[in-house]
């Protein structure tokens, strides 16, 4: 990113730190980018259980992907309460019925590159996905969750820190099923908030300590799912058709006072 924003940089003539998002603090990244994604999801889960009048704090809460979002998703969880009680990553996965221990974990994987190098009792790697936990947090690669192992899921909610790990074969077995899925493009929305409030920083001139982008990061995911979280009440669908409702209306409304002139 800041090769991108050097050579674009160079033919303008002058420094244009506002035409690529994801780059150094040095350059004028956003603090907090690095962690943004995992807050986010860690938020929605937060919302999710407050809106269902629940306690997070002993709630189990199963990891597929235990990289930047699926860690901080982990830690950030796990200072609200949660108990992380298996975690997984390529090399293999991890369970403890009463919480891992997550700051160790995210040390041994800085150090280690994988999960199963820290202490705990190994499974095997997509068996994550199968624990009787209250979330399930697929955080690793699309298609996860597909129609052949959708009936083996035993969470009672799915938040999709992933881009797209739900087919939609599994989304109408899940349903069936009355396991309630947050999508992805509520869910790990954190990381391209974060990437916009980079963009209005460059633009301004202005950079902001890491306090005050959690706290628009905060005010943006709980207004979003808020929003979902009416339509889908209202509408008595899905939070994934209920998210591409809120998406659409907007659209509409745009259209409604612009016009679509040409």
């Amino acid at each position: 990113m800041a090769w991108i924003m050097d050579t674009f940089s160079m033919f303008k003539g002058y420094t244009e730190p506002s035409i690529v998002t994801g780059k150094p603090e040095i350059l004028g990244g956003s603090k907090g980018r690095k962690e943004a994604t995992g807050k986010g999801v860690s938020i929605v889960v937060r919302e999710l259980y407050e809106a269902e009048k629940k306690s997070l704090k002993g709630a189990k809460i199963a990891i597929q992907g235990f990289g930047n979002v699926g860690g901080h998703a982990a830690l950030f969880l796990s200072l609200m309460g949660a108990k992380i009680v298996a975690a997984s990553d390529e090399s293999g996965a991890l369970v403890d019925p009463d919480g891992l221990d997550i700051p160790a974990l995210i040390d041994c994987v800085e150090k280690h590159a994988c999960v199963i190098k820290h202490p705990g009792k190994q499974i095997e790697r997509d068996d994550v996905l199968f624990q009787e936990v209250d979330v399930l947090i697929p955080a690793a690669l699309e298609n996860q969750i597909h129609r052949k192992n959708a009936h083996k899921i035993k969470a009672k909610y799915i938040v999709e820190g992933a881009n797209g790990p739900t087919t939609p074969e599994a989304d109408d077995i899940l349903r069936s099923r009355k396991i309630r899925v947050i999508p992805d493009i509520l869910a790990n929305a954190g990381g391209v908030v974060v990437s916009h409030l980079e963009w209005v920083q460059a633009i301004s001139g202005l950079y902001w300590e890491e306090e005050q982008v959690n706290t628009e990061l905060e005010r943006k995911m709980v207004k979003a799912f808020k929003e979902v979280w009416k339509r889908s009440t209202e509408r008595n669908v899905s939070f994934r058709c209920a998210a591409y409702i809120v998406a659409i209306e907007r659209i509409a409304e745009v259209y409604k006072y612009r016009g679509v002139f040409p």
